[in-house]
């Protein structure tokens, strides 16, 4: 019988990538979602129990009938600037709904997760590229709460004997090659998606804010790693739990930074459709550069990304795109 694992937020992006790569992998997905963000659809590789993680009670019921072996964590909000708008919600849900996942664990007695967080932890970057080492001071609520939850982690470690890995992600992008699932935000604030928008008309034009950056061409530079690659991370990170692997937090990315500029050339090179730009002003907390220094996580966990240059990045999300929303 297939190990389970309980996959909280995995209706979402990448939550339902890494169903796809754990059923591959021979586990069973139990997906946990309130679904105010994620798609019944792209639940598809095992049940779907809807509801909230800050629910304990309702968490405990889960736990207590599937019985995992572990939990990946992707549920959260993960709007940058509704954070600083509202950051009670983005508190209440990231912080107090991580908080009850994690008191039905104790209770439960499980005792591994994977953590979803976020490049974000660490605000305005000291140098071109980020290691784990790098003091971590975030400029938005939604940083914030990844990295109280961060903490929370490494305290229920020490009191309760919970190992985790925190998986900080760089610049998720790309879609199954299979086309079975892909990106479908609303609303839609990642670069991709908005730029073959603009390749397929649903858009005017994509906006660059900013073109006066210390960067190669005056726009930012963000180090984009394939969904799958992440998804390949996650599996990866829940092995080297299983195994008796010790508590972290590790860096996802490639290394390697891109440019606003460049997105939208290579765009334009694999859609073959004219797509128009407008050019803004910079928008504050912006940073030039955002790139991983992702050797840590690749020697840790014997993973490496694969999927993860620009033209395959843009091709898979290219051909999700035209079949979601051709």
């Amino acid at each position: 019988m297939n190990k389970k694992v309980l996959v909280t937020g995995g209706a979402g992006y990448i939550g339902s990538h890494t169903c796809k790569a754990l059923a591959q992998a021979g586990y069973l997905p139990v997906v946990l979602d309130n679904l105010v963000y994620g798609h019944e659809w792209a639940v598809k590789w095992g049940p779907l129990e809807k509801g909230d993680t800050g629910d304990t009670e309702f968490v405990l019921r889960v736990l207590d009938k599937h019985k995992p072996e572990a939990v990946i964590h992707f549920a959260a909000f993960a709007y940058v600037g509704e954070s600083v708008s509202d950051p009670h919600k983005y508190y209440s849900n990231n912080v107090g709904g991580s908080l009850g996942l994690l008191h039905a664990m104790v209770r439960s007695q499980i005792d591994k997760l994977i953590f979803s967080s976020t490049c974000a932890t660490y605000g305005i970057p000291s140098g071109v590229t980020i290691s784990e080492d790098q003091p971590q001071n975030p400029i938005n609520p939604y940083g914030s709460s990844k990295l109280m939850v961060e903490q929370i982690l490494r305290d229920f470690d020490t009191a309760y004997g919970l190992q985790s890995i925190a998986l900080r992600y760089f610049n998720a992008a790309g879609a199954d090659p299979d086309c079975e699932i892909g990106e479908d935000h609303d609303p839609e604030t990642h670069l991709i998606p908005l730029v073959l928008d603009a390749a397929m008309g649903r858009r005017p034009n994509i906006t660059i804010f900013g073109n006066d950056y210390d960067t190669p061409d005056g726009t930012c530079v963000r180090d984009y790693i394939h969904v799958n690659d992440l998804a390949g991370a996650h599996v990866s990170a829940l092995a080297n739990l299983l195994d008796g692997g010790k508590t972290d937090a590790l860096n996802l990315g490639t290394g390697t930074g891109c440019s606003v500029r460049e997105v939208i050339d290579v765009a334009r090179l694999i859609t073959g459709r004219t797509i128009e730009v407008s050019e803004s002003a910079r928008r504050s907390g912006d940073p030039p550069f955002l790139v991983a220094e992702p050797g840590r996580a690749q020697k840790k966990l014997a993973w490496k990304p694969s999927r993860s240059g620009l033209d395959e990045i843009i091709d898979t999300a290219w051909a999700w795109h035209q079949q979601r929303f051709g």
